[in-house]
């Protein structure tokens, strides 16, 4: 048997096309991932992705509208989020939220808008807050800053420098990696990982995108969070079965697992 134990902290499963969900997890547990978080990302998707965690005990979800979707916010949102919190879903945390400046910054304003709402309703609720930040460091930092009261902060997909990992890790939150420190050229994040408190990071895929090597271009999936264990393990001159080990003990801190 096996002593790794691995949690995916930000996993599109409904996302994947090439194989079922079955299967994703399947693949998952042959691979010593214990359990996976499902973002959500669109309004209409919130339903849908209860409904997959109440089919899988291994599935737990984000509740939450992702920044490029801000335009479709509705304040009936928060309610809809409540009830299934309240009602004992397997929600352990809010997100996908925060600001994304790389596509489109015509809508800026409304982005902010609704990540201050997304915040409050975190607050409100005693739930972490999963963060997207795409070029939007300061923007990002500050608004949490600003807002965030009493929600555990989780960078999901860092990508920033280690000045600005170093800056999240003094203000409490927590540092996500996923694929992309396997990259050769990631030079940026492979100095990341080697420089975070072990106690303050998280591993994820953000699957089916940004695959690992060396799965690199293909679909992601939460299989593929063991490439990402075992290169920061790598990095850290560490083994898997810690490093793997020391991350999970933080995702079931933060979560309640």
């Amino acid at each position: 048997m096996s002593n790794i134990r691995l949690i995916d902290t930000h996993s599109h499963i409904d996302m994947i096309e090439q194989i079922s969900i079955d299967e994703v997890l399947d693949n998952a547990s042959a691979n010593d991932v214990e359990k996976v978080i499902l973002p959500c990302a669109y309004p209409k998707d919130i339903d849908r992705i209860i409904d997959i965690t109440e089919k899988y005990d291994n599935v737990f979800a984000y509740l939450g509208v992702h920044p490029s979707e801000a335009r479709d916010w509705d304040d009936s949102i928060c309610e809809k989020i409540e009830n299934h919190v309240s009602s004992g879903k397997k929600v352990v945390g809010i997100g996908e939220i925060g600001l994304d400046y790389y596509w489109d910054k015509s809508f800026n304003d409304i982005q902010k808008d609704v990540f201050i709402k997304q915040i409050s309703l975190a607050n409100k609720l005693n739930l972490p807050v999963n963060i997207h930040d795409r070029e939007a460091h300061k923007d990002t930092f500050d608004i949490i800053q600003a807002n965030n009261k009493n929600s555990t902060v989780i960078m999901h997909c860092f990508s920033g420098s280690v000045e600005f990992a170093r800056e999240c890790i003094k203000a409490g939150h927590y540092i996500a990696l996923g694929g992309v420190v396997t990259f050769k050229n990631a030079i940026k994040m492979k100095e990341v990982a080697a420089d975070i408190p072990l106690d303050r990071l998280l591993l994820e895929t953000d699957a089916p995108y940004l695959t690992p090597v060396p799965y690199r271009g293909k679909e992601n999936q939460p299989a593929y969070v063991r490439f990402v264990a075992e290169e920061i393990a790598k990095i850290r001159g560490m083994s898997l079965e810690e490093l793997a080990g020391i991350t999970t003990q933080n995702a079931e801190r933060i979560f309640g697992f």
